[in-house]
């Protein structure tokens, strides 16, 4: 097909698309719709979205209130920004709200199909959902493991003391990531991912970050679902070979594996592969080992590494802030001690560290999508079924009518608060709330305060190249979830 032949047949689609996009918003929309901006022919609001939605979202609340619609192409879309409509969606029609809008860009090896972050809550849902809860996730299992959080830390801590003495900067985020992810592969598979002092851990990093990328970036497959055919911007394949790459990291550990279990003499590892292993071998169910470890893998070590990464930018942007944090932790752990996971709970300052952090630096800064699986009445507004629904957390945190100076890193705003990030505070709601608030919340929580606190206490910390806190470059990229434009790097210093 030549390239006059596709634009012809593209505008014929568009087209078409605009009228019937007019005639289901007649039929659907029998209750009112939130207000929000006058859609363009064809292509709606896509234009208001920007190369950093999060923002223009938050922008656009200001004029057309904190529950709005958006056409987006084909696509009806209901934006919530405020703490009130996030728990009227989140948890008061928690059920009607459950459901999810599935990005093209997931399509990929059908991974939506298998994905517990992107499946609709039907039973093959709620069996992952409790896989995860009960054999990884659990207070039980958290505390059995403490003692290897503790190991993967104090590694961090020596791999970073390593460059004390010839003065060379980390990068904060590529070490906090290596990290975690060892944990987790330890968690799962009983070995480490990748060498904390190779190209490996980059690489990986690398991967993730382009399939969060990815997913993230405004896919007109996504707006208009006629086009996915085509996929005219070629996200899902590069979605495609992304998730590949990553399966191509739990392959070899999967065959290594089911050859060590089929040996009769092999004691079991009775780790987390072990029990997805059982769960395959004892369900009908076509279940789908990797799609789930992808999951566990993918979000659990971007998220938390780029907490920490966000979190040692602001205290090196504020040396004061810096100061308060590791008098706290001097004051309250002997210098040569290890900071334990029981410490955590008597350094408030460090908490409301990692709160401030959250609120300014969202794991995820619109969640993933939610969609309406039922027409359901808010506030005078009617949302219909299959409406998709965007939270912006990065708006909610940054919402001037609930923090005061909203764009100023003050952790003190948090010091004798009762605002907690763990799904029931609505204006903190980092990682969701209701029944798809993320699951892997309890083991974030501890290893990021963990790691955190352990940079902090271990060492004093300075910018490379006579850099002033002034001079750094605090911008982001957006993608799925947020990572810094410019990677972290700093000096670490023995105390």
């Amino acid at each position: 097909m030549d390239y006059s032949t596709l634009v012809l047949w593209i505008s014929l689609v568009c087209s078409c698309i605009h009228v019937f996009n007019l005639l289901a918003r007649k039929q659907s929309c029998k209750g009112k719709l939130p207000p929000g901006p006058v859609p363009l022919p064809i292509v709606g609001n896509l234009f208001k979205l920007g190369d950093k939605p999060n923002e223009s979202l938050a922008e656009l609340a200001k004029t057309y209130g904190p529950l709005m619609t958006l056409q987006l192409g084909r696509v009806t879309t209901v934006v919530v920004c405020s703490a009130k409509m996030a728990k009227e969606v989140l948890q008061k029609n928690d059920q009607a709200f459950a459901g999810r809008t599935v990005l093209d860009a997931v399509r990929a090896l059908r991974h939506n199909e298998a994905s517990m972050v992107f499946l609709n809550p039907n039973p093959y849902w709620k069996k992952l959902r409790m896989l995860s809860n009960t054999q990884i996730f659990t207070s039980q299992r958290l505390d059995s493991n403490e003692g290897l959080r503790r190991q993967k830390v104090q590694q961090l801590v020596s791999h970073i003391g390593n460059n004390c003495t010839t003065g060379r900067a980390v990068d904060i985020g590529r070490a906090a990531f290596a990290c975690t992810l060892n944990l987790l592969s330890n968690t799962t598979f009983s070995v480490d991912l990748v060498d904390p002092n190779s190209e490996s851990a980059h690489e990986f990093k690398d991967v993730v970050w382009k399939l969060m990328e990815v997913v993230g970036k405004p896919n007109l497959s996504d707006y208009f679902p006629l086009l996915r055919p085509i996929d005219l911007q070629g996200i899902r394949r590069r979605s495609t070979a992304l998730l590949k790459k990553i399966h191509e990291y739990f392959d070899g550990l999967i065959q290594e594996r089911l050859l060590y279990r089929a040996s009769s003499n092999s004691p079991r590892m009775n780790d987390f592969l072990d029990t997805l292993l059982d769960h395959k071998e004892n369900d009908d169910d076509k279940f789908d080992i990797k799609a789930l470890l992808t999951d566990l893998f993918v979000a659990g070590s971007e998220t938390s590494s780029n907490t920490i990464e966000f979190a040692m930018a602001e205290l090196l942007h504020s040396p004061q802030t810096m100061a308060k944090a590791r008098s706290e932790l001097l004051q309250t752990i002997i210098l040569d001690q290890q900071v334990e996971e029981s410490d955590i709970a008597r350094l408030p300052y460090l908490l409301a560290v990692v709160k401030e952090t959250l609120r300014l630096h969202p794991p995820v800064p619109l969640m993933i999508p939610h969609r309406a699986e039922s027409n359901v009445d808010i506030c005078g507004f009617t949302i219909p079924k299959n409406t998709q629904v965007l939270v912006n957390a990065w708006g909610i945190g940054r919402d001037a009518d609930i923090w005061p100076n909203p764009n100023a890193f003050i952790p003190e705003r948090f010091l004798g608060s009762q605002v907690d990030f763990r799904g029931q505070d609505f204006e903190l709601i980092p990682f969701g709330s209701g029944r798809r608030i993320c699951p892997g919340l309890p083991l974030a929580y501890r290893m990021v305060h963990l790691m955190l606190a352990s940079l902090l206490h271990s060492f004093s910390w300075k910018l490379p190249d006579e850099m002033s806190p002034e001079d750094m470059d605090m911008r982001y990229k957006f993608g799925l979830t947020l990572q810094r434009a410019v990677p972290l790097c700093a000096i670490p210093i023995q105390d």
